[in-house]
């Protein structure tokens, strides 16, 4: 269906919106008919983070569209998490837990992604029984929803990880305690791991996987991930074998059909070499296990692990990190990246995947990547980016085609080192400091000019919403690698000691920041307004609504109570920048002219400390009301 709409109707259909107007009387395709035919038997959805950047609130409404969309880009195989903490609280509080218990290892709505990872434990919390219920009604919409469009959702599955009240319920189980995670402390991680030769394992996995069949159905696919971003407490084959048979067998003993889908992140670390990657995906009978190569469109380890020593895996493209907002792909490497798998000697290639930690960005990259489902070679990209902006627009216009043949070659093309992953946080969405780090892989002259002929054609598409998103969209990333030069002016003026030339500099960027303000809210795609209003309608009373805001605003500022991973999943929505990135960027002026004023040296933790009580904190405390209308 999706085909015929795209090049037969010139239509398109996006998370941003959808450019359909269908001709009458409909276009005829041509006897004896078209047939396109997927290359492989799989094409999987979602990254396990995606859940919590991009999907927390939707409601089913939003949901429903969702799944239309996954529908029409050919998406079989989606990873379906909503909903699990009903059936943890059921198994825990069978085995003797407590709500109490629970509600420390649980965590808040906006986190719970990595507190099934094990990651970190009762961050944002304590999660309230509404949620939990709400959120099982919803998985049900959403299961019976995808099944009936032919899809297998990936359930989750047990991966050891605890409540901390494990040692006082069960004294003799064998448990662990893990390291701490990307600089949260004890309180909110160093979590609880039981072993996985220890019996209980067993038993809490395959309890798991048998209510979750009982209340949900079953489709025989799982998912859980053992290790990830953590390290194992021992490197020996052995052991590492032997932990991920224990994880299949509490799978099997509930589901005998079962098979252990498992995102493949861990294996970009260090400690994975050969032996140990091998011992652990082979510790599964062959077949039994899928591997996600997560980010195959930079780093593929198919190529480094004989195809995962035997196991069937899938060519997924990560691309995005946090649900940031930068433009960015490779889009050479995504058009060949899944033919070279196919074809790799003795490959074990079954599928193609978009695994983004966060969604709502560079729609082009999806777009294109999901046709490698049914493409039969690589595409020649620039006819494919001209059929693009007709499907996106509705017709076709030269000033916007040159603009995206132009974006293509430059912002789009991205040839990174495999191990330098592009995170999109340039510029004002990173805590100033006097050392900033930035990368750009492009000239900027080519995003300008691209700029200036998307501001040209403008008048010709005064009717297009997704028009109008990417002209806004184009527009904030050329004022966000403006604001690098104006960054790099404020630090040379307060390297020189000119406390004129530094508040001239700083004051341009200021007036930068507020221009930003201004552009963002002038379309509905930027607004700061959505992502909170859309956490608060799951409240059931105020105190809830005020969590669930406090939720949202952490997550995409500072991340932890302490800005533990500040600025990791970072927006550029009107609201931010008046109340977060202009008061933080003013301080940070106003430091650095005092620091010249009074002959003092900058302290980067002094200044750390102050703006996480000053400017920080308080925004992710704050209640206001922010508009949903664009203005101007």
């Amino acid at each position: 269906l999706y085909y015929y709409i795209k090049y037969y109707c010139g239509g398109q259909f996006t998370w941003a919106g959808q450019q359909i107007n269908l001709p009458t009387p409909l276009p005829v395709v041509p006897s004896p008919g078209i047939t396109k035919t997927s290359n492989d038997r799989f094409r999987y959805y979602q990254n396990v983070c995606t859940v919590s950047y991009s999907l927390v609130w939707l409601n089913w409404t939003r949901w429903e569209r969702h799944i239309d969309w996954m529908a029409l880009q050919g998406i079989n195989l989606p990873l379906a998490f909503t909903g699990q903490e009903t059936i943890f609280q059921r198994v825990y509080m069978n085995l003797g837990f407590t709500f109490a218990d629970l509600e420390k290892h649980f965590g808040g709505p906006a986190f719970l992604a990595w507190a099934k990872m094990g990651n970190i434990d009762g961050w944002g919390g304590p999660l309230p029984s509404t949620w939990i219920t709400d959120k099982l009604v919803l998985q049900h919409k959403i299961l019976a929803r995808m099944r009936s469009l032919g899809m297998i959702p990936v359930l989750p599955a047990f991966a050891g990880h605890v409540p901390s009240a494990i040692t006082r319920l069960y004294p003799k189980a064998v448990v662990s305690r893990l390291s701490a995670w990307s600089n949260f402390r004890e309180k909110y991680s160093e979590t609880y791991l039981l072993d996985f030769q220890d019996p209980l394992f067993k038993t809490i996995g395959a309890a798991f996987i048998k209510e979750m069949i009982n209340e949900f159905g079953g489709d025989h696919i799982y998912n859980t991930d053992m290790f990830n971003e953590m390290t194992p407490k021992s490197s020996d084959p052995n052991y590492l074998s032997a932990t991920s048979k224990a994880v299949y067998d509490a799978m099997l003993a509930a589901d005998p059909q079962a098979i252990w889908l498992m995102q493949g992140w861990l294996f970009h670390s260090s400690f994975w070499k050969p032996a140990q990657l091998k011992a652990l995906v082979t510790g599964v009978p062959l077949g039994k296990m899928i591997v996600l190569d997560l980010n195959a469109e930079l780093d593929p380890v198919y190529k480094t692990s004989q195809s995962f020593y035997g196991q069937p895996f899938i060519w997924c493209m990560l691309h995005n990190f946090g649900g940031t907002m930068e433009l960015y792909g490779a889009l050479n490497q995504v058009n060949k990246g899944p033919f070279e798998g196919r074809s790799f000697e003795n490959s074990t290639m079954i599928g193609v995947g978009i695994t983004p930690e966060g969604i709502y960005q560079n729609e082009v990259m999806y777009e294109f990547m999901n046709e490698n489902a049914w493409r039969t070679k690589p595409r020649n990209i620039t006819n494919w980016m001209t059929n693009y902006t007709i499907q996106r627009y509705g017709h076709h216009d030269t000033d916007v085609e040159q603009a995206w043949h132009i974006l293509q070659k430059s912002i789009y093309s991205f040839v990174g080192e495999k191990k330098k992953r592009f995170h999109g946080k340039n510029g004002f969405v990173k805590r100033p400091r006097l050392r900033p780090k930035f990368y750009i892989w492009y000239s900027p002259k080519y995003l300008y000019q691209a700029w200036d002929l998307m501001v040209k054609a403008s008048p010709n598409f005064n009717n297009s919403d997704l028009f109008r998103y990417d002209l806004v969209d184009i527009t904030r990333n050329s004022l966000q690698v403006i604001s690098m030069k104006m960054y790099s002016d404020i630090l040379m003026a307060y390297s020189m000691k000119n406390s004129t030339q530094l508040k001239q500099a700083g004051d341009r960027f200021i007036i930068l920041l507020s221009q930003l303000e201004k552009l963002l809210a002038s379309d509905r795609h930027f607004l700061l307004a959505n992502w909170l209003d859309d956490s608060k309608q799951w409240g059931s009373n105020s105190n809830q609504s005020r969590l669930y805001e406090y939720n949202a605003r952490n997550q995409i500022t500072l991340w932890g109570p302490n800005g533990e991973i500040v600025d990791y999943a970072s927006k550029q929505w009107a609201g931010l920048f008046a109340d977060f990135y202009q008061p933080r960027w003013q301080l940070f002026i106003d430091t650095l002219m005092n620091c010249v004023q009074t002959g003092k040296s900058f302290n980067g933790q002094a200044f750390n400390a102050d703006v996480l009580e000053k400017v920080e904190k308080p925004f992710t405390f704050s209640n206001k009301v922010y508009s949903g209308n664009p203005v101007g």
